[in-house]
């Protein structure tokens, strides 16, 4: 008796099974070595830490979700349910693309609260408030603590920050090697440089009365300027320090004081105080890393769910002819199984 017809189709079901699992060792690895980087990359280093965007619990939702309706259109298709198969594909499918949506908004929430893709530094360097420049605001001294700008310590006032916002926007910019050119004064700001005010003759910045504020400071002025517009002290991530965001290192969780970082209550020595402020930015860069790669995937595994989704609705599938289902529902449970560990790692690691 002949049994090749017979086993031809369970052969061909197991070996396109292997070729999904090999795909899914192949992806469990790669976001292994990720997690394992960041966790040694946080070992011996300063850390930023914030919470997940709420468009990242929102994608968590929708691919859970979407995984209990694959797992019904797969239960039409065997009950030969061609409406039903219908429905709960195009819910997956909707569910698949809300996903992805609600991850480009966490991304967007993320750049709003001045947490980007490229950063340079936890610490802000490059035109920090005070190392070389300070402001008066009719006649107090500005101050900064953490991201906050204050006058006689209280934080600024909207229209207060504003004006200065507007005030400062005009050192945005240097063309070339071109000295600033004052375009707005304001009677109410005044510029110090290197605790002496800063002259203003012929629309020019002078250190004093005969001597021009050289290149290399106006581009400090411009850094300032900058970190001013984006409202933005001490820390390139917006919010206040120990709320909305923390830094560790080693492990250890540390506080921030008269601008200075510390840890129980114990300012750190002048050389961890520099490296802090060396440090790049690596938690952020990392968190995009692992969960773009991860919408990559996605944004594959979306291609072939349009696919059977139209097979779908043309009526291919059936009791008898549910293969490619099957094998695009078991890559699209392990992408959901794979986002929700990694939002757990984030959680309790980031």
């Amino acid at each position: 008796m002949d049994y090749s017809n017979e086993l031809d189709p369970i052969v061909n079901e197991k070996m396109k099974k292997n070729l999904v699992y090999v795909g899914i060792f192949s992806v469990i690895m790669l976001f292994a070595g990720f997690t394992s980087a960041y966790i040694v990359s946080m070992g011996d280093s300063f850390w930023l830490k914030y919470p997940l965007p709420s468009g990242f619990w929102w994608s968590t939702g929708s691919i859970i979700v979407s995984s209990f309706t694959f797992i019904l259109a797969i239960g039409a298709a065997k009950k030969d349910n061609q409406g039903m198969l219908k429905l709960f594909m195009a819910l997956t499918v909707a569910l698949g693309i809300s996903f992805m949506y609600f991850q480009i908004k966490g991304y967007n929430q993320l750049i709003d609260g001045g947490i980007h893709p490229i950063n340079n530094h936890i610490i802000v360097t490059d035109g920090r408030y005070g190392d070389y420049f300070e402001l008066k605001y009719k006649g107090d001294f500005i101050e900064v603590d953490g991201n906050k700008y204050l006058i006689g310590g209280k934080e600024m006032t909207d229209p207060q920050f504003n004006e200065l916002m507007q005030y400062m926007s005009q050192f945005v910019v240097i063309q070339g090697r071109d000295a600033l050119i004052v375009k707005n004064q304001n009677k109410n700001i005044e510029l110090y440089f290197n605790n002496q005010p800063v002259l203003i003759k012929s629309n020019r910045l002078y250190k004093d009365d005969s001597t021009k504020m050289e290149y290399v400071d106006e581009m400090r002025l411009s850094y300032l300027a900058m970190n001013i517009a984006d409202r933005r002290g001490d820390f390139f991530v917006r919010g206040e320090f120990g709320k909305d965001f923390q830094i560790y290192f080693k492990g250890k969780e540390l506080e921030y004081k008269n601008r200075k970082l510390n840890f129980k209550g114990k300012e750190l020595s002048n050389y961890l105080q520099i490296k802090a402020t060396e440090t790049a930015d690596s938690a952020t860069s990392l968190l995009y890393l692992i969960s773009i790669v991860h919408l990559i995937h996605v944004l594959c595994a979306m291609i072939y769910l349009l696919k059977v989704s139209i097979y779908s609705f043309t009526g291919k599938f059936n009791s008898q002819n549910n293969l490619s289902l099957r094998l695009g529902a078991i890559f699209w449970h392990f992408l959901g199984v794979l986002w929700i560990y990694l939002v757990v790692f984030l959680v309790f690691i980031h």
